[in-house]
């Protein structure tokens, strides 16, 4: 069992996870060294100045420095964990950016809603057509403007589905309030916020299937704000986006001709 799976974390499905869950471990650990530690300086304190060991106040006050010392060296260990080690893992992330890009990402806007998930897929020619809030409706519920030809083939799902060994990059929106963007068993997580798209990637490296949740608050129903995410082998993967694709454009072609038949 590893450290993660015993601090009760599930097991760790992403290529940059290992490193998240490194830094937890560090913390965690320091933060037992400090339980224990003030700890047993409680107990210190209470046998040095039981009443019947000090029956007369002191009005001098500490004389020694060795709470001030071992203050210091708190400090000094926060400082390592957060320079030496959350930093450069950050600084990793945001320099793999450029790396991630070049390497053929799957791309998915994710959108927040009370109380659920929507995603936006850009279907086979792989381009985002336009969205506008003032165009979403009750069938077009993240607002697509089909009069993009990029937008004809754009699917939308009800659940997250990913390639294996692929990165994934995300653009996580909400339509109403904030809300929060987890995968715990990816390491990931984002805000989703109204009026702007926060971008988060990340590679899954082996088929699963888990649970997507909402991380802040966000009104009565946010315990019930919960997605799924299902990552499945490449060819599954391109076997089930062309399928979906092609259903989108053939739609979107019937809605024309109907329309154009209406004129």
């Amino acid at each position: 069992m590893t450290f993660s799976e015993l601090i009760g974390l599930s097991k760790n499905y992403s290529s940059h996870g290992g490193n998240v869950d490194h830094l937890i471990m560090v913390v965690h650990w320091f933060m037992l060294a400090l339980f224990v530690g003030w700890t047993a300086f409680f107990f210190y304190c209470l046998f040095k100045f039981w009443r019947k060991r000090s029956p007369k106040a002191s009005y001098h006050g500490v004389q020694s420095h060795l709470s001030s010392h071992m203050e210091i060296a708190v400090i000094i260990i926060e400082a390592v964990l957060l320079l030496g080690f959350a930093f450069p893992l950050w600084n990793e992330q945001v320099d793999n950016w450029k790396t991630v890009k070049d390497m053929n990402p799957v791309r998915i806007r994710v959108v927040g809603w009370q109380f659920g998930w929507t995603y936006h897929y850009p279907g086979l020619d792989g381009k985002f057509g336009r969205v506008d809030a003032a165009l979403i409706d009750g069938t077009n519920v993240v607002g697509i403007d089909y009069t993009d030809p990029n937008a004809h083939d754009d699917f939308i799902a009800s659940g997250l589905k990913l390639p294996e060994q692929r990165p994934a990059v995300l653009n996580v929106g909400s339509k109403d309030v904030i809300h929060n963007y987890a995968i715990v068993p990816m390491r990931v997580q984002m805000d989703a916020i109204p009026g702007q798209e926060n971008t988060m990637w990340f590679t899954p490296v082996e088929t699963m299937e888990t649970s997507v949740v909402c991380a802040q608050l966000c009104g009565e129903g946010h315990a019930n704000m919960v997605g799924t995410l299902e990552v499945v082998p490449q060819k599954d993967y391109d076997e089930w986006a062309k399928s979906q694709s092609e259903t989108a454009l053939e739609a979107h072609k019937k809605s024309q001709a109907v329309a154009s038949v209406s004129r």
